[in-house]
């Protein structure tokens, strides 16, 4: 599949190019750049998401680890992106690739109008022959809106550019079902959750320069591919290997259907501020006939949040059934619950007569 692909998103995480002692990694940045390059010249559309910036900027700046405050992170980020990029510049360079930098952030993706420009911009770039170099905008993100690491930010660009595969690469050459060092067996292809069922799946990188983890790398494959797009998870040294198509990492084949873009970065991204309970009326609505949330289905509102934030929806059990986009205030929700639109539209106006959640605004999980 990766060898005849017209189209592939590659991420590559900070572990795998720079290192806290020694920053970036000549070495391994160029061996990467070759491997794309190569493809590149092939007519291959590449797009590469890329991990690092902060990495890159512990060195310049004195620091020794990692920071944990945001101001630090951001100013890390300023100083090791324009580094990332100098060297990208230049081992693409020496193969005739020209790269450009897109620095992202989730409301790019979240705004129908912001990620309608990022797919035109990524589209143009990849028409003139260019490998756009991706990476989440550290030095404005905030805590509170951000992807969280770039490997859901690969599978939401791969979405976004409707590409026909993602290759996550990181410093682990495959999913394993148990520590490798313990004689784990490697897992070569995923086809659904099921075939995860008891496997342990670690969370942390080996070198503490990164966000991320096999975890992350597992829920970003396993978005690719429910939303119709075939994943690779496997190691930066494989990715030649990978890209000309041999049987390396693990293979998550599609199982869903392409969704809109808004409604994966829901589904996974998204930063939850509450949530609302629904009788079971209202589940099974939702669940079963894809209706939008009325007031008269709420039981219990629970949280602070504004109108335009993602809440949780949950049965009265507390089971988890979806995710929405709520067009009310916490504040003004508990007066509302029970009653009917018109009824509402009549006791406190025209505004109180929509949707709780509109359907277009809502994903099951």
């Amino acid at each position: 599949m990766l060898a005849n692909a017209h189209r592939i998103v590659v991420k590559v995480g900070s572990s795998s190019l720079t290192s806290i002692k020694g920053g970036i990694s000549e070495e391994s940045l160029t061996a990467l750049a070759d491997a794309l390059a190569t493809k590149r010249n092939t007519g291959t559309e590449i797009i590469l998401v890329s991990s690092g910036a902060i990495a890159a900027g512990l060195a310049p700046l004195g620091l020794a680890k990692r920071p944990r405050d945001l101001a630090t992170q951001q100013a890390a980020a300023s100083v090791g992106q324009g580094l990332l990029m100098a060297r990208y510049t230049q081992a693409f360079g020496a193969h005739g690739v020209t790269v450009s930098q897109v620095l992202l952030t989730a409301e790019d993706l979240m705004r129908r109008s912001q990620h309608t420009n990022a797919f035109r911009a990524l589209n143009r770039l990849l028409s003139l022959g260019v490998v756009p170099v991706v990476n989440e905008n550290d030095t404005v993100a905030t805590h509170e809106i951000r992807f969280g690491d770039n490997d859901r930010l690969a599978a939401l660009v791969a979405h976004l550019v409707r590409a026909d595969a993602l290759v996550l690469l990181s410093d682990v050459d495959s999913l394993y079902d148990g520590p490798p060092s313990l004689g784990a067996k490697r897992i070569p292809l995923v086809e659904g959750a099921h075939d995860l069922d008891g496997v342990s799946i670690g969370k942390t990188g080996k070198a503490g320069v990164g966000t991320g983890g096999m975890l992350t790398k597992v829920e970003a494959a396993s978005m690719a591919a429910g939303s119709g797009i075939h994943a690779l998870v496997t190691s930066t040294p494989n990715a030649a290997a990978a890209l000309n198509g041999e049987d390396v990492g693990t293979w998550f084949t599609v199982n869903g259907a392409r969704k809109p873009v808004r409604l994966l970065w829901l589904a996974h991204v998204a930063s939850v501020q509450g949530r609302l309970v629904l009788d079971d009326g209202a589940v099974k609505a939702i669940r079963h006939h894809r209706t939008s949330l009325l007031p008269a289905g709420i039981s219990a509102v629970h949280g602070d949040f504004e109108a335009g934030d993602a809440v949780e929806i949950a049965g009265a059990d507390g089971t988890v059934v979806a995710r929405g986009l709520v067009n009310y205030s916490s504040a003004e929700l508990p007066q509302m619950l029970g009653r009917s639109t018109r009824d509402l539209g009549e006791a406190l106006g025209s505004g109180y007569d929509r949707e709780v959640v509109h359907v277009d605004d809502l994903v099951l999980v």
